[in-house]
């Protein structure tokens, strides 16, 4: 059989690229979600309305047609159930048509050109939606599942971007359509429906990517904090990538969970940590750094481990005295997993080499050694801070 897959533009029949109309004429048996097939209710042809790839295959298996269309909205490229349709479509001689995409569409509408623009789907997940804005001049949002526009905008407010411009427009290419623009905080109470699209405009994003952020941008109390060059170091032994999880067990202020979140804005940091004080503190500099991909939860490890994320790279900054325990925990979880773990003391070091020899591996282990020039009766002086073992490897 024939199959087109096809991308039917905004409002399934006004914006419909010439290929597109000559694939739909061709074809006997039209495919897609109710919305998409709609306005060719008219057409003679028969309809089987369903998004699911599995639904849509068995119906291609089945069909007594020589040529049949499956009706993408927008473009057939762009965040569209073609990824997983056509894995399923061997056996039948298919052809993927492109249509006019919501972006396309939008940012002519808007003024704004889209070649450096942050493209983001919120269709199942809500995390890192400030972090991507806090590190894009331009973001585009296809909005839906459990955040719409207004959570999206409140979301800005609570992690430091109020006066971000945000542009959404709803039902595009319908006769309803309605395109506005404002801060966020000004439209974080503007519910625009689910048929919405986002796009930020942040003059002030991150142009690189911060590391050894100064011990003093960060809120602190006397809960510890891994300090700044120690955690450089640190934080790029771990070897995170853009869609890594990352665990951060003694999470303290946070300061090693908003370095590490900065380098996987399309995964995620889940810190740990026994004390409240911590907890809450991990929460603020969260906020304080628009990392809304980290996630804090309170509990003594290695227990709270037990029902988290699978993780790609773990940093131990803190054990209480549970070194063995929380490692056999990570082995579990992923034995492959980047583990590094930073101690002052000597026990500290011999518990971790411990573990690691247990498990049939060597660590690599590094000592790190700062010196501070401090102002003291019109002199400059060197004050030797105290020396930071950095243990770092895999348990298998």
């Amino acid at each position: 059989m024939k199959v087109y897959i096809v991308g039917t533009g905004m409002d399934g029949a006004e914006t419909l690229t010439r290929e597109a109309e000559k694939a739909i004429t061709e074809a006997g048996l039209l495919i897609g979600a109710e919305r998409v097939v709609k306005p060719f209710a008219q057409s003679g042809k028969e309809l089987f309305v369903s998004y699911r790839p599995s639904d849509i295959a068995d119906k291609l298996g089945s069909a007594g047609y020589d040529t049949a269309a499956v009706l993408m909205s927008g473009d057939s490229g762009f965040f569209s159930g073609t990824r997983k349709l056509l894995p399923l479509l061997d056996g039948h001689d298919v052809q993927v048509v492109a249509g006019i995409s919501s972006v396309s569409y939008f940012c002519s509408k808007a003024g704004i050109p889209y070649e450096n623009m942050k493209f983001i789907t919120l269709h199942g997940r809500t995390s890192s939606v400030a972090l991507n804005v806090k590190m894009n001049g331009h973001c585009f949002f296809l909005l839906g599942g459990d955040m719409s526009s207004p959570d999206v905008c409140r979301r800005l407010c609570e992690y430091g971007m109020p006066d971000v411009k945000v542009h959404i427009g709803s039902d595009l290419g319908y006769p309803e359509e309605c395109i506005i623009s404002g801060t966020a905080s000004e439209l974080a109470e503007k519910d625009t429906g689910k048929l919405s699209v986002m796009l930020t405009e942040n003059d002030d994003f991150l142009r690189y990517i911060p590391s050894a952020i100064p011990d003093d941008s960060f809120t602190r109390s006397s809960v510890p904090m891994t300090k700044a060059e120690v955690r450089c170091v640190a934080v790029s032994k771990l070897g995170i990538c853009r869609d890594s999880v990352v665990w951060d067990i003694g999470s303290g202020t946070g300061s090693v969970s908003v370095e590490a979140a900065f380098r996987c804005p399309e995964g995620k940091v889940l810190a740990f940590d026994k004390k409240p004080d911590a907890v809450r503190l991990t929460e603020e500099n969260a906020r304080l750094f628009g990392c809304d991909n980290i996630t804090v939860t309170e509990g003594s490890c290695p227990e709270v481990l037990s029902d988290a994320e699978t993780p790609d790279c773990v940093f131990i900054g803190g054990t209480s005295g549970n070194m063995a325990g929380i490692l056999a925990e990570v082995c579990k979880k992923n034995p492959r997993a980047q583990i590094v773990v930073t101690a002052v003391s000597l026990e500290t070091v011999h518990d971790a080499m411990n573990c690691f020899s247990e498990h049939g591996t060597e660590p690599e282990i590094v000592q790190i050694g700062i010196t501070r020039a401090e102002k003291m009766l019109g002199h400059t002086m060197m004050r030797a801070q105290n020396p930071v073992f950095i243990i770092s490897g895999r348990l298998s």
